[in-house]
């Protein structure tokens, strides 16, 4: 089969290994696939992993009892076994591979296999296109799940990519007064058109903010967001860094600046929020290519400021 394949070098396998579904698994054959900033971060080293690449995916389960379901699928497979597990936390268990991205292959490629348990059916009412923002957007959700937001709080997310421009839509619904800081006029178009505020960073008061939301991923990221939170206010931090973050801690204990996170959310609560009509995934979309044509798509996923790049794959 056809795969983005990262082993040092990315590259596109034409004759990559069929998967085969074991036991309690699926089969799926890939309808479409997205590029985040994930995989831009695998094929610069990060996690060390190596095969096929793309956790961001739809597509149709082939032979058993979901035979021809359409279905998008979770990326932790945990063990079942553990204590966190059996705890209710599958998404922490320490035994966990996680879809192309830590010994997993991934849905970059005409066939992917999972556990039934992680796989979820979609209505008609949700394109493929939509579907393969349904993980990222699950990951926004968990965002709410760790710090509660009031419609009281003023709350400012920094960070307009593909996840921070997520977020914000999700967290606009709670009510509360929320302001993104975006540079692009292309990211300050789209917030308008949700009916979101966008500012230039240089526009928010010091010590002002009741919640700030981290989706940079930039290791000035934290130190922008202490900047701006209030004491006894909260940092969320949404995205991983790239190197150690430099912060002022002693600001964090005087101030009593609580620092919360989150990471893998609800895919139930995911698809709800597509099929409802309540989130805009389309106006993310930035260019499409066929799978043979992968390495230009990654090329174009890397240019700054690019929004979401598919790969159309079935």
């Amino acid at each position: 089969m056809q795969a983005v394949v990262f082993d040092g070098n990315l590259r596109l396998d034409t004759d990559y290994s069929n998967p085969s579904a074991g036991a309690q698994e699926a089969l799926i054959h890939v309808t479409r696939a997205g590029i985040c900033n994930t995989d831009m971060e695998l094929v610069k080293g990060y996690m060390g992993f190596t095969g096929v690449l793309g956790h961001e995916f739809v597509g149709v389960v082939e032979g058993g009892p979901l035979d021809g379901q359409r279905v998008v699928g979770e990326i932790n497979l945990n063990c079942g076994e553990c204590e966190v597990c059996l705890g209710g936390n599958p998404t922490q268990c320490p035994n966990r591979t996680t879809l192309g991205i830590d010994r997993k292959d991934g849905g970059m490629a005409e066939w992917v296999t999972l556990p039934t348990h992680l796989i979820h059916p979609l209505p008609d009412s949700i394109s493929d296109d939509q579907a393969v923002f349904i993980e990222p957007l699950a990951a926004g959700l968990q965002t709410l799940h760790q710090t509660h937001i009031s419609p009281h709080d003023r709350v400012v997310l920094i960070g307009a990519g593909k996840l921070g421009l997520l977020t914000a839509q999700i967290v606009a619904l709670t009510g509360c007064d929320v302001t993104v800081i975006a540079r692009h006029q292309q990211q300050r178009g789209l917030l308008s058109g949700w009916g979101i505020e966008s500012v230039l960073s240089d526009e928010i008061l010091p010590r002002s903010v009741d919640i700030v939301i981290d989706c940079t991923g930039t290791e000035s990221g934290f130190a922008d967001a202490l900047e701006i939170v209030k004491a006894r206010g909260t940092i969320h931090l949404k995205s991983t860094y790239h190197g150690s973050p430099q912060a002022n801690l002693t600001r964090i204990v005087v101030d009593e600046v609580k620092i919360e996170s989150s990471r893998c959310g609800p895919f139930p609560a995911a698809i709800r929020l597509l099929s409802r009509g309540l989130i805009d995934v389309e106006s993310l979309i930035e260019g499409r290519y066929p799978l043979s044509e992968a390495m230009t798509a990654f090329e174009h996923a890397a240019r700054k400021g690019v929004l979401k790049i598919l790969l159309d794959v079935g």
